[in-house]
């Protein structure tokens, strides 16, 4: 007999997990889709996966794939099918739909036009008509439609197969069976039973964790107590086939407890849930085999004889209102504390919608699990219970500070992708270059009005002040998505992120440290080490959309005087130096970044005697007679937009000022000299009567290398000469 195709369902995130299962049965997986996998396979793997599977929620037999680009056509592919295989002439049947298009915008018109379809089928091939019937149908119809294609299939499952049957009563915020299987495995928890291991859930709520683990540890069918399949009132069904694999079931069962058993245990504070785990235990066939009780996670120990290795899993509250959020730093913290004490050499995994607070755990978790709690982002973290993880623990962040979080999964998804689309291009051109800091992505998408910046893989994140048509929630929710995708699409680790809030500086703010890490670190470019620190200024001491303009002074420095105006840490005068200028002088009036500069100067072992760095006034130092010493073949001048520092001997308005310093600059260029002027004012217009007295250039184009090619006005860049020079 040929075999069948399968379309498997399961919940998001669990699709190769389930690929792997169902090979055991006897299927080959041919391809994942979202929230499943297609397979192939006979009908015995089938039947199978309804009893066996772990994992799945339905188990669909595939019958055929028509053309549904209108309701007329999909009633037309469906009516030319054979339907007697699959629904039984007297019987009744329901049509599950899921999808939508152009033409068919509500399931309930489309599992209309199926149901005629099939009705109108039988009527006219065997003149009886099967009735429809919502609840209690002898078979069910899966109708998935997905880009003008209708796939029908007939659901063997019958019910979603993560109810196993044991638990009707619920606790507070309960996990589904399939989900509580799919973080076992994760865990590793079959290969820890088989090693003799055993199993705790502290926060065990009504038990499903607990009980799931020992269906897995005993060798006991998800399915076995299930009443009835969606097959079995099938037209093709095979009882026989049917029954030696109930029969095997059994056998099975019977064995599993037969051997050495794991010690499984529950706890939790509430009492009203520990008592709807009992329920559920005894509902399961595992009295005397999983043992439940009210206690609370402080109180956690080894009461009697437990295994050396093992597991503990569990599922803590996620805090959805602030107030819960709150408590969970101190929940998690006692958690760690209570497994670090009680259960050395073991393993913990923490299910969990606030990965952030991991960090209070006390451990470094060694792996992480993206998956989802019904529509939820959750994650599996996992721990090695011993002194080589053991870190102090930490709140995740300080009371207003953006926790990552998805808000809405295909959102995050389009920044997902972008940025993994950037990785490559933009990334690969990196490499090439041999430049380890560039951006990434600058506000590509509306949505996400942020700059992303890569510094040695360290990742830099600055969010844009949100336009008053976007509200500061969402505006948060939407950092808080960016915060959880940048991670896995970058594939780094969260603390390799800095994320910050940019807006306007103006006077000494933008000489304000934003925090007081202290952690500089070093980067290279074009062969000089620069000294950059991400946390604790608003900007990181390197400006990254100048690299070609250093670059360029770098190559035509040789033998010069070199000025640097405004030089904030000093990179253009490495790069001056590096290139083989005669000497320099850098001007700023920060005594943070003159430091800074300095310290970048002696990074590249450059001799301070010819080159300086003094703490100026810009303005006055320009305004005061240029003394005979400051004559300079090169020029850099990069000025603020605005500043009113008090330091400062007036108020800097670039668009208004910079005739003004321009003139004065020239006066200390030397006449076969250059000044390099540039500024960010993105509405900036040179002054036309400077066009009048000097040789002008704008060079912007040049100076703007692919990484700022989306953003070409970062910044504007003019080549100034004296006439005839």
């Amino acid at each position: 007999m040929s075999d069948s195709v399968f379309f498997v369902t399961c919940p998001k995130g669990v699709e190769y997990l389930l690929a792997d299962e169902l090979r055991t049965f006897g299927m080959e997986p041919v391809r994942n889709a979202p929230a499943g996998v297609w397979a192939e396979g006979p009908l015995e793997s089938g039947y199978r996966a309804c009893l066996w599977s772990r994992l799945a929620n339905r188990v669909i037999l595939h019958i055929d794939e028509v053309s549904a680009t209108s309701g007329d056509e999909l009633y037309d592919g469906v009516v030319h099918l054979d339907w007697q295989q699959h629904v039984p002439p007297n019987g009744s049947f329901r049509v599950m739909f899921l999808g939508q298009n152009e033409a068919i915008r509500n399931t309930q018109y489309g599992a209309q036009r199926v149901k005629d379809g099939i009705v109108d089928c039988m009527r006219s091939s065997s003149g009886q008509r099967p009735s429809v019937d919502a609840k209690t149908p002898d078979v069910t119809i899966s109708a998935r439609l997905n880009r003008g294609r209708l796939s029908l299939g007939l659901d063997l499952s019958g019910h979603s197969l993560h109810m196993r049957g044991y638990r009707t009563e619920k606790g507070v915020a309960p996990l589904k069976e399939n989900l509580a299987a799919a973080l076992l495995l994760r865990a590793g928890w079959p290969e820890l039973a088989k090693a003799g291991g055993d199993f705790i859930d502290p926060m065990c709520g009504s038990g499903t964790l607990a009980i799931e683990a020992a269906l897995m540890a005993l060798d006991i069918a998800p399915g076995r107590n299930t009443d009835r399949f969606g097959f079995e009132t099938w037209p093709g069904h095979q009882p026989e086939l049917w029954l030696q694999l109930r029969q095997e079931a059994e056998r099975r069962a019977h064995e599993g407890k037969q051997g050495e058993l794991p010690r499984i245990a529950g706890y939790d504070q509430d009492s009203r849930v520990i008592a709807t785990a009992w329920k559920n235990i005894q509902r399961a066939g595992l009295d005397g085999l999983v043992h439940v009780e009210c206690r609370s996670v402080e109180d956690l120990a080894l009461d009697g004889e437990w295994a050396e290795q093992g597991l503990v899993l569990t599922n803590p509250p996620y805090g959805e209102r602030l107030s819960e959020r709150k408590e969970l730093g101190a929940l998690y913290r006692s958690l760690g504390e209570a497994v670090k004490a009680a259960v050395p050499g073991w393993r913990l995994g923490v299910f969990t919608g606030a990965p952030e607070f991991g960090k209070s755990v006390g451990l470094r978790s060694y792996k992480q699990y993206n998956l989802f709690n019904a529509k939820l982002p959750a994650q599996l973290l996992l721990f090695s219970v011993d002194d080589a993880s053991a870190m102090t623990p930490r709140e995740p962040g300080i009371p207003g500070e953006v926790q990552p979080r998805i808000a809405n999964e295909e959102r995050a998804a389009m920044l997902r992708n972008r940025l993994k689309k950037n990785l490559k291009t933009i990334g690969q051109w990196a490499r090439k270059q041999g430049i380890e800091c560039y951006r990434l992505y600058d506000a590509d998408m509306p949505e996400f009005a942020l700059a992303i910046d890569i510094y040695d893989g360290r990742v830099h994140v600055q969010e844009y002040a949100a336009p008053k048509s976007v509200d500061e929630r969402s505006a948060r929710e939407r950092l808080a998505e960016a915060l959880a995708v940048i991670p896995d699409a970058l594939g780094i680790e969260r603390e390799d992120i800095v994320c910050k809030h940019r807006q306007r500086q103006s006077g000494t703010s933008q000489y304000e440290k934003q925090a007081a890490s202290g952690e500089f670190f070093n980067v290279h470019e074009h062969g000089c080490a620069l000294k950059v620190n991400l946390k604790d200024y608003l900007d990181t001491g390197l400006f990254l959309d100048h690299r070609p303009v250093r670059h360029w002074i770098q190559q035509h420095a040789s033998g010069k005087r070199f000025l640097n105006l405004f030089c904030y840490t000093g990179a253009a005068t490495v790069h001056a130096a590096v290139g083989g200028a005669s000497r320099s002088l850098s001007l700023d009036m920060s005594k943070t970044y003159v430091k800074w500069a300095e310290d970048n100067l002696a990074l590249n072992r450059i001799d301070a005697r010819h080159h300086k760095v003094e703490q100026a006034d810009c303005l006055a130092w320009l305004a005061a007679k240029p003394t005979p010493d400051q004559r300079f073949d090169l020029i850099f001048m990069d000025p603020p937009t605005f500043s009113n520092s008090a330091r400062m001997a007036g108020v800097l308005d670039i668009q208004k000022d910079h005739g003004k310093l321009v003139r004065q600059a020239m006066q200390r260029l030397t006449s076969e000299g250059l000044l390099i002027f540039s500024n960010n004012f993105r509405r900036f217009k040179l002054d036309e009567a400077l066009e009048q007295e000097f040789a002008i250039e704008e060079v912007s184009r040049d100076t703007i290398d692919k990484d700022f090619q989306r953003n070409a006005r970062i910044h504007r860049c003019w080549h100034i000469r004296h006439q005839n020079s």
